[in-house]
């Protein structure tokens, strides 16, 4: 798994809209997890199954969030797991060995331990910053990150990430940037990906 932009996808209603709003900035993007918390189940499989083969002719792992059997049901590369979503184990189950599985870990570094123990393959701490999307999500630091690095995991950093406040992130340790608003809300969305991406360049020896 590459340090670089772990794009996550707005809520959307349009499924022909979404897959425009993406497509243009898989080039810029390390993983896609595809995320819809209004969307019904109906809509969220339409959805995951227009973007899975997106991601598959890009060459960026796709990943579902929260619901494991259905990035089963679109082939997927893997889950990501919030603390209400089951274990590491059960996402392999349905998944198998192979999947990307990863885990929300929000301020817990405990958390963070389990789920190294579980053998997950990433641990994403936040959110960091003022969200639109999440507004009364926990607040992590980035001493958190640092602590968390003992682990051996790729760490991914989340909430209210800009390009502009990004930097602290990767100075302690963040490996990948789950950006929804500082992409797909910016003036260019494109611009804006690709700024990310040289972001990474410029803060990786």
């Amino acid at each position: 798994m590459q340090p670089g932009l772990y794009l996550i996808t707005p809520d959307e209603a349009d499924i022909e809209h979404l897959v425009s709003r993406v497509k243009p900035l898989l080039p810029f993007a390390e993983l896609l997890q595809y995320r819809n918390k209004q969307a019904d189940p109906a809509l969220r499989a339409a959805q995951a199954v227009a973007l899975a083969p997106l991601c598959r002719a890009a060459g960026v792992p796709f990943i579902v969030n929260d619901d494991p059997r259905l990035a089963f049901d679109v082939k997927a590369s893997g889950v990501h797991l919030g603390e209400h979503d089951g274990s590491v184990a059960a996402a392999r189950a349905i998944l198998g060995p192979d999947a990307i599985v990863g885990v929300s870990c929000y301020d817990d570094l405990e958390r963070a331990r389990k789920a190294a123990d579980e053998d997950a393959d990433y641990i994403a701490f936040g959110a960091f910053f003022p969200s639109a999307t999440k507004p009364n999500a926990r607040r992590a630091t980035p001493a958190l990150l640092g602590a968390a690095g003992a682990l051996g995991l790729p760490m991914v950093a989340i909430g209210g990430i800009t390009v502009d406040n990004a930097r602290p992130l990767l100075e302690a340790g963040a490996d990948l940037l789950a950006v929804v608003g500082g992409v797909f809300d910016a003036p260019d969305p494109v611009v804006a990906a690709r700024e990310f991406q040289a972001l990474f360049k410029s803060s990786r020896p």
